[in-house]
This record gives structure tokens, sequence and C-alpha cells, in this order.
């Protein structure tokens, strides 16, 4: 039996604030790292306008590709029902090893209901907040804008998120960390 493998990913939110994510690797290719984040540890639910798209201790699938502006969780509720699908636009990661990835906070995100399938651009406020304030500067925020209007083009038209995002479902995920340790 092969032993579980563990990920962290520093995750550095402008200006200061630094996050270590401890998640369990469930799949590897060139192009994409899936890994599950059994009980997020949130102090508040997410929302997407008035729906709640992620509780405290409930479950994630990430989705992380190498040289891409974004990354993707697949969220859901503490008792496992699937919510939708959010990009995290960030920078792409760089690589400490092969399970230490670092990566930059850019803001925005995207989130596309799995109930309606809606595509909604969040935390716009937050860039504009940060630009200005000083802490990101606008070629930055130029590249944040243009991966999220890549994203939301993307979804419109029915082509995100990508087939492996849709594949490895939470029951996918939650099965390859029981047939691996």
């Amino acid at each position: 039996m092969r032993e579980r493998t563990s990920v962290e990913i520093h995750y550095l939110r402008l200006p200061d604030r630094r996050t270590v994510f401890r998640q369990l690797l469930v799949h590897r290719t060139e192009q994409c790292l899936v890994t599950l984040m059994p009980a997020t540890e949130l102090a508040r639910p997410v929302h997407a306008g008035d729906a709640v798209v992620l509780e405290p201790n409930a479950p994630a699938v990430w989705f992380t590709f190498p040289g891409l502006w974004h990354d993707i969780g697949c969220f859901h509720t503490a008792d496992g029902r699937f919510t939708g699908y959010y990009a995290n636009v960030l920078t792409p990661v760089e690589f400490r090893g092969p399970n230490e990835w670092e990566t930059t906070d850019l803001f925005l995100d995207v989130w596309v209901g799995a109930d309606d399938g809606s595509v909604v651009v969040l935390d716009e406020d937050e860039l504009e907040a940060a630009l200005r304030d000083g802490n990101i500067d606008g070629e930055l925020a130029d590249a944040a804008r243009a991966e999220t209007a890549r994203v939301t083009a993307a979804a419109a038209r029915g082509e995100w998120p990508p087939d492996i995002v849709r594949t490895w479902t939470l029951e996918r995920a939650r099965d390859a960390v029981r047939h691996s340790g």
C-alpha cells in the first residue's frame, strides 16, 4: 500500500498575510495536481452573492495547473453536497519541491454555481482597494483582470472548468485517499 502524500501550499495574500495549506495529493500529472482538503479551516462560510458555497469543515478538491494564473476548487457544504467551481486568480505556482509550492493571491475569484451555472466575478472591490493602498501594482492587477476575463469567457462558452476538474469528484478524491494509505 502506498503512503499518503501531503503537500504544502505557501499562500501569500498581499500585502503580507501568509498561510500554509496542507492538503492530500491524490493525483499528479505534468499538467495538473489534484489535492483534497478533507475539512476546510474557515472561521465563517464563503459566499457568492447570497449563497453559501463553502462551509467551515467542508471538503474541497483543488486543482493546481503549473503555469496558469488560477487554480480551481470544487466546493461543498459540510455534508458533502457539491456547490460549484471556484477559480482563485493567483500568480503561477513556484515549486519549492515536488510536494511544496508557493503562490500569491491576486484578489479576484470566479464562481460558477452548480445549481444554475451562473458565472460571477468576486472581490473586485478587494482588488481596487489593494491598488489604491499600493498593495499590488498595476501590471499585476492587469494580469489578474485578464485571467478573470479568460476564465469567465470560457465558462460562459461551457469550456471551463477543464475535464479533469469534472472527473475528479469529491468521491473519487476520497476513494484515492482510502486506497493510498
